[in-house]
């Protein structure tokens, strides 16, 4: 699935993972995420034969021009995991639409674990 815009010069369509690459980016350059997890067995058996992917964890949802952004994560230990999750939370979404132009509606954090 993708998300469809237009505008004066034309239909501009984003794919899903192009929103999930820029979303896992920029979730694991947060301070205290060390890493995002994938979100079913499929993907994890998936991983074993790949090199490390952004998308893995994050799930990208449209309905129309808004967009829901969940990201599986691994976060520090130690940290507050309620000051990352704001954090997290806040930089995705001011990503997401300045790369789409669209309204992020949500984005829904679930974390996995804390790694040492």
């Amino acid at each position: 699935m993708s998300v469809k815009t237009s505008n004066a010069f034309g239909n501009i369509t984003i794919d899903n993972d192009a929103i999930a690459v820029v979303a896992g980016y920029n979730a694991l350059e947060c301070y205290g995420v060390v890493d995002l997890v994938a979100r079913n067995t499929k993907e994890s058996f998936n991983e074993l034969f790949k090199s490390k992917s952004l998308t893995r964890g994050v799930k990208i949802t449209s309905v129309g021009n808004r967009i829901t952004v969940d990201l599986n994560l691994i976060l520090k230990y130690g940290v507050s995991i309620n000051a990352v999750a704001e954090s997290v939370k806040n930089t995705v979404k001011y990503s997401v639409e300045k790369f789409t132009g669209m309204i992020v509606d949500a984005v829904n954090i679930k974390v996995i674990g804390v790694r040492v």
